[in-house]
């Protein structure tokens, strides 16, 4: 959903560094996937066309945030 973001805190030496991933546009999602120790933060399409892609080795990645956009609660029915 649009908003939708990741934040990535990596290790770079002395330092650490922020990364986001945010979902742009309307019905655009980010996926978060670990595989053969990388960190793979990707925003794809409602198709699952993968529009961008972050990679970062795991070893150095302290902290992956997920920050959803909150939701609207339902409206409840007035009639009952």
């Amino acid at each position: 959903m649009k908003g939708d973001r990741v934040e990535i805190v990596v290790d770079a030496g002395d330092t650490t560094r922020t990364y986001e991933v945010v979902a742009t546009r309307a019905g655009r999602r980010v996926e978060t996937v670990v595989r053969r120790g990388v960190v793979e933060v990707s925003e794809v399409t409602r198709r699952g066309s993968v529009v961008r892609t972050a990679r970062f080795m795991a070893n150095r990645v302290l902290a992956l945030v997920e920050q959803p956009v909150p939701r609207q609660p339902l409206r409840e029915d007035p009639e009952t």
